[in-house]
């Protein structure tokens, strides 16, 4: 769909004389603005459409998918249907046992409470009345074992979607991360990976990789990257999608410079788009959905304590607290107030490319829960169960005064280890090292000693470590950090590993390093808000037509990471539950709006 860009308006001196002006001279009305285009925003947007209403997303950057579209695009949904039709029923009471578990009793705002009653009907709703769709992920653990907790059915994730029938708007959905594509540019589920690494295997592996590869070698010509489409792209191109179908106009490289208040109410805001200033009308409320502070310095300098503020961001670059910055000049609570963490961690590596750029590599599951590998400190010792979430494995490393971003910690494993799976970037198999060793990404040396010594880390520890480590695997029980204990480790782990499919020797030389560094994938303070997701005063009452979802919020998790899609799972519900009460009970009742017709495209 082809659009005309917003059309030229009032200059910002002129604007700014407005502000003060009550709701005369507007340039544009709608009945819910939302800001920012990732899977908040466009879900609250989508609501809003299916419900009649217009809806109208500004977007800062050049492109809509924000964090999501470079996410794994699991979502945690308890007691969703998909789940119960799969045959793994699950129940809101075990959900609300397992986090009273895990981050205690007090709801005080009661936002925890309405995700629960209203995450799976959030799910539910999108289904029948959009093409946004999901499968649940019947296997996947909560990540801690504690009452409660499911082994598997909670988590749910977009539909593999084709980026083909986006057509030209294709190139305005943002790519996910570089190092997360293969081949340069084709997205690859986990159940390719045997087949891609291993393609002469079988006639089902050739046949699957020739498919995948022939498509993607296609789609470059057409499209620049593959256009068969998963995970958190996947979802954020399933909500583009269903906004262009329901004409739900997307501004792009558009700012919300600042919101409009009418007394106490905020009623609309200045939105700086094709060189021009325009006062916006929200008729029934403005939404914030600006994706956290992830790349701010001074938010990271107020939310954050100093460790955490050293740790690399994998948020979307534009990302920079925009939504929590509008929200202070209106008198919004904002605070990290008890939480455990201010954000959502993942361990990462760095690649330099022979052009100086670095890339960066999250390593979720692929190799440190596996059996062979260990994580360990500048001084050669072990600080966490190396199979942990991917949140907790960093809350380690935070917690650990050994580690930092100038101290990182190193990934060990053996030269069959290392074929056997690979290590960040490093695929599986007798693979031609040598660019990984000449950049010093990967580390190689024939004994521990000496590997220490490459990389400062103290020799004598790490061997100890090793030897120790070497003793777990023969009995199958890791007393030190528990590793392969849970059923998320497991999940992660070798199930034909035994007697523990997590704890492996490392034994024969070369032996393998790699440094790991903590990064945040999206931010857990912000804004106060109520279970509408009206967002809250410094005295705790609601600022009239404000309204806050996505990593703007404050997490409701309290600085934990429950399980696989605890980013997106309130993105989604939040997005859902912020545009219901708003286009019901937010503002003047629904009205004239702006032309369906201006959606933003190249």
């Amino acid at each position: 769909m082809n659009a005309e860009a917003p059309p030229p308006g009032n200059q910002s001196a002129q604007a700014k004389n407005l502000v003060a002006a009550g709701t005369a001279g507007w340039d544009d009305e709608v009945d819910l603005l939302v800001v920012g285009a990732g899977a908040a925003g466009m879900t609250a947007a989508l609501v809003a459409a299916i419900e009649g209403c217009r809806a109208l997303v500004c977007e800062k950057s050049q492109h809509v998918g924000g964090t999501t579209a470079r996410s794994s695009g699991g979502i945690w949904i308890p007691g969703n249907h998909l789940t119960a039709a799969a045959g793994s029923p699950d129940s809101i009471e075990d959900a609300r046992a397992y986090l009273t578990e895990l981050v205690g009793s007090d709801d005080g705002d009661g936002l925890r409470e309405a995700y629960l009653e209203s995450s799976a009907t959030a799910i539910h709703y999108l289904e029948q009345n959009s093409d946004v769709h999901f499968s649940p992920m019947a296997a996947n653990p909560d990540y801690r074992e504690l009452a409660g907790a499911a082994t598997g059915g909670r988590p749910v994730a977009a539909v593999p979607f084709d980026g083909r029938k986006l057509g030209r708007d294709f190139a305005l959905l943002a790519p996910p991360l570089p190092l997360l594509m293969a081949l340069g540019g084709m997205m690859v589920a986990r159940a390719d990976i045997p087949h891609l690494l291993h393609p002469l295997r079988s006639y089902r592996s050739f046949s699957h990789s020739v498919r995948l590869v022939g498509r993607y070698l296609v789609d470059r010509l057409s499209h620049g990257r593959g256009t068969r489409l998963l995970m958190g792209n996947a979802l954020a191109a399933r909500l583009f999608y269903s906004l262009r179908k329901r004409n739900a106009p997307i501004w792009l490289n558009s700012t919300v410079s600042e919101l409009i208040r009418d007394g106490d109410s905020v009623v609309g805001a200045l939105v700086k788009t094709a060189g021009q200033i325009r006062r916006v009308r929200a008729r029934c409320g403005v939404v914030l959905a600006t994706g956290g502070f992830g790349h701010s310095p001074e938010w990271r300098r107020r939310l954050m304590n100093q460790q955490e503020q050293t740790a690399h961001s994998l948020a979307y670059e534009a990302n920079s607290g925009d939504g929590l910055s509008m929200a202070e000049q209106v008198g919004a609570r904002i605070e990290r107030a008890r939480l455990t963490s201010a954000a959502v961690w993942a361990p990462i590596s760095k690649f330099r490319r022979n052009d100086g750029t670095v890339l960066t590599f999250p390593h979720f599951f692929m190799d440190r829960p596996k059996p062979g590998f260990i994580a360990v400190n500048h001084k050669g010792k072990r600080f966490v169960n190396e199979a942990a979430s991917y949140h907790d494995f960093v809350a380690g490393m935070l917690n650990d005064p050994e580690v930092g971003a100038e101290s990182p910690a190193y990934l060990i494993c053996d030269r069959a280890t290392l074929s056997t799976y690979g290590m960040g970037i490093v695929l599986p198999g007798p693979r031609q090292l040598r660019k990984y060793l000449r950049s010093g990404y990967l580390v190689e040396s024939d004994s521990l000693q000496s590997l220490a010594l490459k990389m400062n880390i103290d020799p004598v520890g790490l061997i100890s470590t090793v030897d120790r480590n070497n003793q777990f695997a023969e009995s199958g029980l890791d007393l030190d950090h528990g590793k392969g204990q849970s059923a998320f480790n497991r999940f992660h782990g070798n199930p034909e590993h035994l007697p523990n499919p997590c704890v492996g020797a490392i034994s024969a030389a070369p032996f393998y390093a790699m440094k790991i560094f903590p990064a945040d994938l999206a931010t857990h303070a912000g804004i106060r808000a109520n279970q509408n997701c009206q967002v809250l005063n410094t005295e705790g009452k609601v600022v009239a037509g404000l309204y806050v979802c996505g990593n703007d919020l404050y997490s409701i998790w309290e600085g934990e990471a429950p399980g696989p899609g605890v980013t997106l799972g309130p993105a989604v519900v939040f997005g859902y539950r912020s545009a219901l009460h708003a286009i019901r009970y937010g503002g003047d009742k629904p009205g004239a709006a702006i032309s369906p017709d201006r959606h933003t495209s190249p």
